[in-house]
């Protein structure tokens, strides 16, 4: 993402956060092909200008950031699954963080983020998350097992 599309995408997610209706209705949606039909994805669609190509991407992107209540950008994502909940346990198991990894499908992917989303209590780095989604395949995978890693050394 350019740092331009970062603030718009941050933008309409700051409007999304005091918009409880169109925020409730991406939530809805159980997979991303269903987010087609929420207006404030199009709204996202609109005012980015990706390519036509990338259609599918942002409406995953856009209906995991509707279950994000808090951006935290002190650390990447894969990080903040690995961060301690109790002792020594991550707040994102490393069982769970390697099925995520094995995940190629979009679909897939989608629930399994929202999930996350969830463990972490709402609080993820809303950046981290979308480039990740938008960029899934071996090379975003390898970073994230190093970022998990890195913290989660217990895991290893």
């Amino acid at each position: 993402m350019q740092k331009a599309d970062e603030d718009i995408f941050l933008n309409w997610w700051q409007k999304l956060k005091n918009d409880r209706g169109s925020r409730a209705e991406l939530r809805r949606a159980k997979l991303p092909d269903e987010i087609v039909f929420c207006p404030a994805y199009h709204r996202l669609y609109a005012e980015l200008k990706w390519p036509e190509k990338d259609r599918r991407k942002l409406t995953a992107i856009a209906g995991l950031a509707a279950h994000v209540k808090e951006n935290d950008s002190t650390q990447k994502l894969a990080q903040q699954m690995a961060s301690q909940k109790n002792g020594n346990n991550p707040l994102v198991s490393s069982l769970r963080f390697r099925r995520i990894l094995a995940i190629d499908n979009l679909d897939e992917l989608y629930v399994s983020m929202i999930r996350v989303i969830r463990m972490l209590n709402g609080t993820v780095n809303l950046l981290d998350m979308a480039v990740s989604v938008y960029w899934w395949n071996n090379k975003t995978k390898k970073e994230w097992a190093y970022s998990y890693f890195e913290i989660a050394k217990n895991e290893i």
